[in-house]
């Protein structure tokens, strides 16, 4: 454990020096509201916490017994847990994964069991629960196998503590396996992101008088080095669609003093969301989306979504919540974080692959006259494999009966 304890510590302090104020809870510090053993869920940020918000209000439900404290490493994924309004749910900032830290929080929340979601396998939290680990929609790259790989013991003495893993694809679980998973421990193959159902709508007759969607595209989630494809990508498609709206949300909108800049670089105009600016845009001006937990807003609006992270070396964002929504996709050639969504598209000839700006604006020409066909039929094919039902059975045979039952 040496080697990974002179990492996590380094890594401890560059997080402190980040967010001062936050080191009493990253310390573990803080007791809970109400008293009573605690489940401990924990996703990395506001995609992961998504992808299981059906599985935890269903263990809620049958679970009355237990409260949920949920961790998570950003403050929008706090609001959106906060937002769900679940009883016996309290979201809390992740804390470090020092053994002090971990046996302190363990303690003081009663900690009875620890839910992880995807690649965040953390030693301490998983060695030091005194009860079942359950890792659900695991994800183990071939670079991350490799890296654990080169700790044979940690990974055995880690994975071998894993009394669930349900992972998201066949290859991550063979990884996992490799790296010392029980055979006992493998659990169905499910993507938790398959599970998303859209939200209740509210209505903004304003956006979408402005916004009609058979005339709007969404670039969803996008980094820099894609921004600049997305606005040339419009302006050549305003050729052939003179009516074409745009609405670029990207995945950090702290960027938005930048992303402004470029769109007015190429003489469009600009309207911020986060500005509260009330202008509607014509066809020569685009929507900046710079705000936080209103995506599932852009989607209902948009006709046309291009999955941002998958033109530059970030492996794509979720086809799962567009497609939801009925919404035809378009992705670039990395979308290695959800191959096997992916490769169904693929495979039935539903997903618009690009790699350039020409590829790009002869895409959304192509899907203007057929995006709601095609955007139904994506959303059949990738209903999940997996029932959710199934899963949540499996979940709570594992979790740990009430004290005294």
């Amino acid at each position: 454990m040496f080697p990974y304890r002179l990492l996590i510590s380094l890594f401890a302090l560059w997080t402190l020096a980040r967010a001062p104020g936050a080191v009493r809870v990253r310390l573990g510090a803080g007791r809970p509201q109400g008293a009573g053993p605690h489940v401990w869920l924990h996703g990395a940020s506001n995609g992961e916490l998504a992808s299981v918000r059906p599985l935890l209000a269903r263990l809620v439900d049958e679970r009355p017994d237990l409260r949920w404290l949920v961790t998570c490493n950003s403050a929008s994924g706090l609001a959106l847990i906060d937002s769900w309004q679940l009883p016996r749910v309290t979201a809390r900032p992740a804390p470090l994964d020092l053994a002090w830290v971990t046996r302190r929080l363990v303690r003081r929340w009663q900690i009875r069991a620890h839910v992880t979601l995807e690649a965040e396998i953390w030693p301490h939290r998983v060695c030091l629960c005194p009860g079942p680990v359950i890792v659900l929609g695991a994800r183990m790259s071939a670079g991350t196998a490799r890296t654990w790989a080169r700790l044979p013991g940690l990974a055995r003495r880690v994975l071998g503590r894993i009394s669930l893993l349900s992972a998201q694809d066949e290859a991550s679980l063979a990884r996992l396996s490799g790296l010392g998973l029980p055979d006992a421990a493998r659990g169905p193959v499910a993507d938790l992101k398959a599970f998303y159902t859209p939200p209740d709508p509210v209505p903004d007759p304003a956006l979408e008088a402005a916004f009609p969607r058979s005339h709007t595209w969404l670039a969803a989630s996008t980094h820099p080095g894609e921004d600049e494809i997305v606005l040339d990508a419009h302006r050549a498609a305003l050729g052939a669609e003179p009516g074409l709206r745009l609405i670029l949300a990207p995945r950090h909108p702290a960027r938005g003093d930048a992303l402004e800049a470029l769109i007015r670089a190429r003489g469009l105009r600009c309207t911020r969301r986060s500005r509260g600016e009330q202008g509607t845009p014509d066809a020569a001006g685009v929507l900046l989306a710079d705000t936080m937990g209103e995506m599932a807003l852009w989607y209902r609006l948009a006709g046309r979504v291009f999955i941002g992270g998958s033109l530059v070396d970030r492996g794509g964002h979720t086809p799962y919540e567009p497609a939801a929504f009925g919404c035809a996709l378009i992705h670039g050639p990395d979308m290695r974080n959800f191959a096997p969504a992916r490769d169904r598209l693929a495979a039935a000839g539903l997903a618009e692959t690009v790699a350039s700006t020409a590829e790009l604006a002869a895409a959304l020409h192509r899907l203007g006259p057929v995006q709601a066909h095609r955007g139904a039929q994506q959303a059949r094919a990738l209903q999940p494999q997996t029932g959710l039902a199934p899963l949540a059975a499996r979940v709570l045979d594992t979790l740990p009966d009430a004290p005294g039952a």
